[in-house]
């Protein structure tokens, strides 16, 4: 039986304030300089809620990987302004925002880039490798993500001894580990089965549940309906063709 959909609540900062978006574009584009140019994302408008479910689907070459790399802090946009709960990157230098992206973004991709030598619980733990938090806390905290991914039971096995969904798993755990903001899927069930498909998807629809705010690209139909949202990608241009986003006007620009 699939679980009821969460619906984001108009979360308050400790001052009492709104909480801002977790991702908010104000006519964020991103042009590829020529000649000739090309307009790989038009610009657009979208807020992205604390506590959304939010899918995004489109056909090859419609401009979802430069919307997945703007989110991600890994290309700039040319025009307008992307901030990331509240903090314009546009501000940010180059270790700024790669500051920002591994404290705010956890990122899952359809390879799991598990390194094949290391156990489980060594794959989540070097995700924290550069950061401030100690040895002993960063192997605690990793099997602690394991645990909440359902794997604390492998978190000694080496890729090779892992299933295609334990190890998209492992992925997702590595990804959760430095508590972010946002969860960040790129067809996260590509090189999966329909039942290691369904596992994974579970898995995001609990920590969806739990409150994590996670935005996943896919090209299956499928997999885009077990979102809350679904924005669509065509030629570079962004829209919101969910019921909700006519009921309130709120269509993307």
């Amino acid at each position: 039986m699939r679980r009821r959909r969460r619906t984001p609540t108009d979360a308050s900062a400790p001052d009492g304030l709104p909480e801002p978006p977790v991702i908010e574009f104000r006519g964020a584009g991103l042009t590829y300089p020529g000649p000739p140019a090309v307009a790989a994302f038009k610009p657009a408008d979208l807020a992205l809620r604390r506590g959304e479910f939010v899918t995004v689907v489109g056909p090859s070459g419609s401009g979802k990987s430069t919307f997945l790399n703007i989110v991600g802090l890994l290309d700039r946009p040319t025009e307008g302004t992307y901030l990331l709960d509240g903090i314009d990157t546009g501000r940010l230098s180059d270790n700024g925002r790669t500051a920002l992206r591994g404290r705010r973004i956890g990122f899952v991709f359809q390879s799991f880039h598990l390194l094949p030598h290391r156990s489980s619980v060594e794959n989540v733990a070097l995700a924290m490798l550069y950061s401030a938090v100690p040895a002993r806390e960063r192997r605690a905290r990793a099997r602690e993500a394991l645990d909440r991914v359902g794997l604390a039971h492998r978190a000694q096995a080496l890729p090779s001894r892992l299933s295609g969904g334990e190890r998209q798993r492992v992925a997702v755990a590595r990804a959760l580990v430095g508590r972010p903001s946002l969860l960040l899927c790129d067809e996260p069930t590509g090189n999966l089965d329909t039942a290691n498909s369904e596992v994974v998807m579970e898995l995001l629809a609990e920590l969806h549940l739990a409150g994590l705010t996670i935005l996943v690209i896919t090209h299956d139909p499928a997999i885009a309906e077990r979102g809350s949202r679904t924005l669509t990608i065509r030629d570079g241009v962004l829209s919101d063709r969910s019921p909700a986003a006519a009921a309130t006007g709120q269509a993307i620009r």
